[in-house]
């Protein structure tokens, strides 16, 4: 692989693959780079000068256990991409590893979309309030047009387990504590186990994005929602978790400088309270039981967040941030504890 290349992609190789497979596509030599900002699946935006298109791959290194990971996301957007639910057009799925454009991983093509994805409440002001009032509120109201969809009829009846959905959530990210436990946190089995105690009764399943908030979707100029991205934890199941875990990042922290931020100290960022009427109004679902989802994302958050804090102090994570990301773990506990108190 040329030196010019992004590690894990090689351009030529991908240009003679689209070639063949979706002929007349590509006008001339593709060119690479790395889209910084993603969780885990790497993103790369590729160009043969005139159009642009997005290629997704699981991590360096990983072997085949996250081929499906790949197949999945080309999946719920190839089934959405015809509704009103804005996901960007897919290319291509190659599902072979051997395959020389992405060494050693499944990838898939998908048509670059136009747009920000806002991480900050800093990135967010320059909106001004109204602007962003209006983005927050679009987020809501895109997230109903994804729960409004028939998953049988758009060929996603058998894309999860619905059944027991939210208990098996619970023992999964339990499980996953268990996994990353090398320190006391005051609160956790408290909260983990009123979770389980009060253990709401799912309305009808919905595809679920499972990473619903801000930065994961993109917004034009004309404040429009463009595309939801990063489907890599998306199912059928409880479509309260996204809200819940919306609610969640829609609360400030009261953390200056965190490692972790929310877009909720943001000049004109609607309050928790008109978002989950917004979304009862417009889905015509009930959400009596918000606090429960709400408190629900910030233990999934706290826990992702101590497996980040434990690998960091087994010296498996370098970089900016990672060294007070376990100062956040007990903010999260907390507000998940008061949370289940409010409700």
């Amino acid at each position: 692989m040329s030196p010019d290349h992004p590690p894990g992609l090689d351009p030529d190789r991908l240009r003679g693959l689209l070639d063949r497979e979706r002929p007349g596509l590509v006008h001339g030599p593709l060119t690479g780079r790395l889209i910084e900002g993603g969780r885990s699946n790497l993103t790369y935006a590729v160009s043969d000068g005139t159009s642009k298109w997005v290629v997704r791959r699981p991590p360096l290194g990983h072997v085949l256990a996250t081929a499906h990971d790949m197949k999945r996301e080309h999946r719920v957007i190839s089934a959405l991409y015809p509704t009103d639910v804005p996901v960007p057009r897919p290319v291509l799925l190659c599902e072979d590893t051997e395959n020389e454009a992405v060494p050693g991983a499944p990838f898939y093509v998908m048509e670059f979309v136009a747009g920000t994805p806002y991480r900050t409440a800093d990135q967010l002001a320059p909106l001004g309030p109204e602007r962003t009032r209006g983005a927050v509120l679009s987020l809501v109201d895109t997230l109903v047009e994804l729960h409004a969809v028939d998953p049988a009829e758009v060929g996603l009846g058998d894309f999860g387990r619905p059944e027991g959905f939210l208990d098996r959530q619970l023992r999964r990210w339990g499980k996953q504590l268990d996994a990353s436990r090398n320190r006391e946190l005051a609160g956790i089995d408290e909260l983990h186990a009123t979770l389980g105690r009060r253990l709401p009764v799912s309305p009808a399943p919905t595809v679920v994005h499972g990473d619903y908030r801000l930065d994961n979707v993109l917004i034009d100029d004309g404040d429009r929602i463009t595309a939801i991205l990063d489907w890599e934890m998306s199912t059928l199941g409880d479509p309260l978790t996204d809200l819940g875990l919306l609610v969640m990042y829609s609360l400030p922290l009261g953390m200056p400088d965190s490692p972790v931020s929310t877009t909720a100290e943001a000049p004109g960022h609607p309050a928790p309270a008109e978002l989950i009427e917004r979304y009862a109004e417009r889905s015509g679902r009930d959400v009596s039981a918000v606090s429960w989802y709400t408190a629900f994302a910030w233990f999934k958050l706290a826990v992702i967040l101590e497996g980040i804090h434990f690998r960091y102090t087994q010296g498996q994570t370098v970089g900016r941030g990672f060294d007070r990301i376990g100062d956040l773990v007990p903010v999260f506990i907390e507000h998940g504890l008061t949370t289940l108190q409010e409700g």
